[in-house]
């Protein structure tokens, strides 16, 4: 029986389908078929214990509104959506139709293989089995991606109940989560930025409808970002909780992966004061009374919160910047020339002095003084040495990347 669940937070609406619906057959993909197109075994993935790989897709799939051009496909049955792979690769921004502690490298009948046809992106996970449990049996899954934003997944063989499988070696988790990241001054040194993670939504599908030719459909719903214009983004029925901001000329509702620039620039503040007549008037007026330059620069400029935007201190900065030099100005050019040539005479002197005393060293190497410069040489002049530079690569862990300072924080 098919059972339709609406989304709280509109990004989603998803179907369970069971053993009985025609809708799980159709949904899942015959990677045997050469009609889907090309499939591809990972030969790493296949014989890898908790690895990533990432891969590029062959189009634009948008993901909570977001246009994702590649993913990372782990082998512990989910696909990883985020730009930088990091130790909480499991915790946020994933696609999981059966996230778990699966093995592929336990058997050689374990395989992670994936096609792209353009249309759709699938992931198959086929025959892995869960580490420490391996006598348990095989699971058999996938997940595929459609260039329309649906997302579904589906299941063949799933021997085991998901409410037994521990999480105490690797989370369990089946569904959808996103994220965005935000930078904030670390707490350990003033010079450096402490990346966080907010997971600002995830979908948690029912396990126990997780079974032997089992399935589930996720529909995308519209987003704000898909509006490109103030009118679209405010009048809109298919949405709420839009915003326009004209600065970047986006729409958002401020809870998205762009969540730092919308604080960077004042998003917040400039939509509650502002409508779509007032962004039309402002660009006229503007137009018509600052010149292009002008405007480029203080529409790329983040606003930042202890700045004010003065009309008077920017034509007074543009002012300056004309002003014929001064007298004052002049001389102190004129005392730096003078500064310049002196260094330069200096310098070229203590060259001339130090190559005719090599030339004397050369020339007399039995008289007294040079013989006791070259025997005191080494306690006198020290000898520089040329170590070997550690290379600058570090080893990619099973998990990805490594990336230090990064916090993970909840909605």
């Amino acid at each position: 029986m098919t059972h339709v669940v609406e989304d709280s937070d509109k990004y989603y609406t998803w179907c369970n389908f069971g053993p009985k619906d025609q809708r799980t057959h159709e949904l899942w993909v015959d990677m045997s078929d050469v009609r889907h197109g090309q499939v591809r075994l990972h030969g790493i993935l296949s014989n890898s214990y908790k690895q990533a790989v990432r891969v590029a897709l062959s189009f634009d799939f948008p993901f909570y509104g977001h246009y994702l051009r590649q993913i990372t496909i782990a082998t512990g049955g989910f696909i990883f959506t985020g730009d930088i792979t990091h130790r909480m690769l499991t915790a946020t921004q994933y696609i999981a139709p059966l996230m778990a502690n699966f093995d592929p490298s336990y058997s050689k009948e374990s395989t992670v293989q994936y096609l792209d046809n353009g249309e759709m992106f699938v992931v198959q996970w086929e025959r892995v089995r869960l580490s420490g449990k391996e006598s348990k049996g095989a699971f058999t899954f996938q997940a595929a991606l459609y260039k329309t934003g649906t997302i579904t997944f589906s299941y063949r063989e799933i021997p085991l109940s998901i409410d037994v499988i521990s999480s105490a070696e690797h989370p369990v988790k089946a569904g959808l989560s996103d994220a965005f990241m935000v930078m904030s001054p670390s707490s350990q040194s003033l010079d450096s930025q402490q990346r966080t993670i907010y997971e600002y939504h995830r979908v948690v599908i029912d396990t126990t409808k997780i079974t032997n030719y089992s399935a589930v459909e996720f529909t995308a719903l519209p987003t704000c970002l898909q509006y490109a214009s103030c009118d679209l983004c405010l009048s809109s029925n298919q949405t709420s909780g839009c915003s326009w901001c004209n600065v970047l000329q986006r729409c958002s509702d401020g809870m998205d992966r762009h969540r730092q620039e919308w604080l960077d620039y004042a998003c917040s503040e400039e939509s509650k004061h502002a409508n779509c007549e007032d962004y039309s008037r402002g660009d006229s007026s503007t137009s018509s009374s600052i010149t292009p330059e002008i405007d480029n620069v203080t529409s790329l400029t983040p606003l930042q919160k202890s700045c004010k935007n003065n009309d008077d201190t920017i034509h007074h900065i543009f002012n300056n910047a004309n002003d014929v030099k001064t007298d004052s100005s002049t001389k102190s050019e004129g005392l730096v020339n003078t500064g310049v040539i002196a260094g330069i005479a200096a310098a070229l002197l203590l060259l001339l002095a130090l190559v005719l005393v090599a030339l004397y060293i050369n020339y007399h190497p039995t008289t007294a003084s040079p013989l006791y410069i070259i025997q005191r040489r080494k306690s006198y002049w020290p000898s520089f040495k040329f170590q070997k530079q550690q290379p600058g690569y570090k080893e990619v862990e099973g998990e990805g990347h490594e990336k230090d300072n990064i916090a993970e924080a909840g909605p």
